[in-house]
């Protein structure tokens, strides 16, 4: 979102500078010079030899990727809203001069794409027709652009003096500031409820759509000049909406979201996104500012862009930018009835501030700071703030915000570590018995988690067991540990771990085996190898090393044989697609001796993930061995139900459990091989 937020700044700011200097005929001309240049670029595709560093900003690499792959083709693609409705403003058209309409429309057909995509394109065709297709697609259009332009170039001619057309009238800063400020709520909200849900919930196929389409959506109903609802009835929806946003987006009400919150989180963006597109309608200049009007609109969502993927995971160790956002909502709806001066703003700061520190310095002094009086302490602070404002709405809104919002940073965690990375959110905390999972009778565990997905735990009482016992997928008596504890798993002497999670599997290592894991996220790493958090790896596999980046790449590199490789990433809500495909598949052989034995370990609870690898295994002319284990967590144990396969070349490779009866022999379904250049994720939903 960010990547396309700041290239669609690019083609607005092109489209701005090219009519504001230039004449349709020259516009037309330059355009389709840019257009040509763009045109060179396709089809689409990722830069030959790019791979993923571990050790650079993931933001960095992906905004660079983006830029490289699709960058220009979008960036012309983007300046066609604003061109084409400059264009038609100096026509003789219906409504030629309030084209805005047009952006209507013009989202009507984003949304489109939008749907068409997962459920069309991508089931049909693969990776190098879509391509192919959008490359054809954009062919055309050029063409028909450069006949929009042409069809009031000659009118044209007769009114413009000279090539270049009049200075046109600007704009006040306050006026530039307020267009850019209501375009950065809807933007930043929008990621907010979409990191929210695809946390707690799971990245589910299409969650992130939803938000997007309803985004997109607001533009259509409500760039029109009859609103479907008025503006004070918005107003007062917005305000009953925020409060419910308020409570669920932080935390405060459904700590994992159910769907029933998810339903409210959704009605309510799109309440708030229809009123504040609203605004920003009635807000519009007349048609021969539109540019600067849109320019000015993609840099506020742009900003919002940036706040939510860059700002927040670095000011904010959880997901709080939502809050910040509803915040600026209400300020927005205050700002209706009382004028949003900066002097009123640095007042509510400023008292709010004031007080709050007050009361945490005094708790301090007194040695009674504690959660629950500073949870008193906040709402003496919000309380004094309110009575000192009460004569203006704005400032006693602001104050009381600011008095909480940094009351909220002094809260004593609960989470042992909690912190962020461009692969979400990490929490580490320690539980009695249940919640989110059964443990032991009587046992704490200690587990490692993003939102509803557990990525490890650990029994309390193993912290100073020479050898702490495995869980979760991993307990004794499970798939993988039959597997690995087999004749043939106990003969390696090379293991690879792909996935490392806390790192639970590092004590199946045996004296004189070599084992080697790999793992996209520093962070995962850092929390694994971290012997105040787990203790997996510092007892059983200190000295392992952890190969950081894109497992497949990395893969590709080395000259490393395994005895066992083990791929381990697929338990997450959103399937790293091409670890699975055919291609990938052979890198897993090419890295495995001839005896060697893959697992996978493809437990998930939405995706059927054994149907593509069983398929790529049937192709390849692999022996292919599926476990579907079952456990009942309500028995007491810390252990999860898990579904396993293994390959290789030849019965042998798979030693004794090629004739253990509790492993089937895996058939393919016959559908669609997965390749690099097609695989269609939602046709193997459960």
């Amino acid at each position: 979102m960010l990547f396309f937020q700041t290239a669609l700044i690019a083609g607005y700011l092109y489209a701005h500078l090219l009519t504001k200097y230039m004449p349709v005929r020259f516009q037309i001309l330059t355009h389709t010079a840019f257009w040509i240049l763009a045109l060179l670029l396709l089809p689409l595709a990722i830069p030959e030899g790019w791979a993923y560093d571990a050790d650079r900003p993931a933001v960095t690499q992906t905004l660079i990727l983006f830029a490289l792959g699709v960058g220009l083709p979008f960036t012309a693609l983007s300046a066609n809203a604003p061109l084409i409705q400059a264009w038609y403003a100096k026509s003789q058209g219906p409504s030629a001069d309030d084209p805005y309409f047009l952006y209507g429309a013009s989202n009507l057909g984003s949304l489109m794409a939008l749907l068409a995509f997962p459920f069309v394109a991508e089931p049909l065709f693969g990776a190098t027709k879509i391509g192919w297709g959008w490359a054809v697609g954009f062919l055309v259009l050029g063409m028909f652009l450069f006949l929009a332009g042409f069809s009031i170039s000659g009118a044209q001619r007769k009114t413009e003096a000279g090539p270049i057309a009049s200075p046109q009238p600007g704009h006040k800063n306050t006026t530039l500031v307020y267009w850019a400020f209501i375009a950065f709520i809807p933007s930043s909200l929008m990621l907010a409820v979409t990191t929210k849900i695809s946390t707690d919930i799971g990245a589910l196929p299409l969650i992130w759509v939803i938000p997007l389409s309803l985004y997109l959506l607001s533009f259509v109903l409500t760039f029109r000049k009859r609103p479907l609802i008025n503006t004070r009835n918005l107003r007062i929806l917005s305000l009953i909406a925020a409060l419910p946003l308020a409570l669920i987006l932080p935390g405060v009400v459904d700590a994992n979201l159910s769907w029933p919150s998810v339903a409210i989180l959704i009605v309510g963006f799109f309440v708030i996104t229809i009123f504040v597109h609203q605004k920003l309608y009635e807000s519009r200049p007349d048609g021969t500012q539109l540019t600067i009007f849109y320019l000015t609109m993609s840099v506020g969502g742009a900003l919002g862009g940036v706040f939510n993927s860059i700002i927040a995971p670095v000011i904010f160790d959880s997901l709080h930018e939502g809050i910040v956002t509803i915040g600026l909502v209400i300020l927005l709806v205050l700002g209706e009835t009382t004028p949003l001066r900066t002097g009123t703003l640095l007042k509510g700061v400023i008292t709010g501030g004031v007080a709050i520190l007050l009361v945490v310095g005094g708790l301090m002094v007194t040695g009674t700071f504690n959660n629950q009086s500073m949870g008193i302490g906040l709402a003496v602070a919000a309380l004094v703030t309110l009575v000192l404002l009460r004569k203006n709405t704005v400032s006693t809104f602001v104050g009381a915000a600011t008095a909480i919002g940094i009351g909220s940073i002094f809260l004593p965690k609960q989470a042992l570590h909690i912190d962020r990375s461009f692969f979400g959110l990490h929490y580490v905390a320690d539980y009695e018995k249940t919640a989110p999972v059964t443990a032991d009778s009587g046992i704490g565990v200690r587990i490692y988690s993003n939102g509803s997905t557990i990525h490890g735990a650990q029994r309390l009482l193993d912290y100073n067991a020479d050898s702490p016992k495995p869980t979760t997928y991993y307990d004794f008596g499970g798939p993988i540990h039959q597997a690995i504890t087999s004749k043939r798993g106990k003969a390696a002497k090379t293991v690879g771990m792909v996935g490392l999670g806390v790192g639970v599997m590092a004590c199946y290592k045996l004296p004189g085996q070599s084992w080697h894991f790999y793992e996209i996220d520093k962070h995962v790493d850092q929390i694994a190898r971290d012997p105040k958090l787990f203790t997996f790896m510092s007892s059983c596999a200190g000295d392992s090393p952890t190969h950081l980046g894109d497992a497949r790449m990395v893969l590709a590199r080395q000259d490393i044989k395994f005895d066992i490789l083990m791929i381990d990433a697929f338990s997450s809500d959103s399937i790293p697609v091409h670890l699975s495909t055919i291609e990938a598949i052979k890198i897993y052989l090419e890295r495995l001796n001839p005896d060697g034995m893959l697992i996978f370990h493809v437990s998930n609870r939405f995706y059927k993930v054994y149907l593509p690898i069983i398929r790529a295994a049937d192709k390849l002319g692999l022996v292919a061995k599926v476990q579907i284990y079952r456990q009942d967590i309500d028995a007491g144990k810390l252990a999860f139900s898990s579904e396993v396969i293994i390959l290789g070349r030849t019965p042998e490779a798979l030693g004794d459990l090629a004739n253990d009866p509790r492993w089937e022999a895996a058939k393919s379904d016959g559908g669609t091989v997965w390749t690099d250049d097609y695989a269609n994720p939602l046709s193997i939903l459960r």
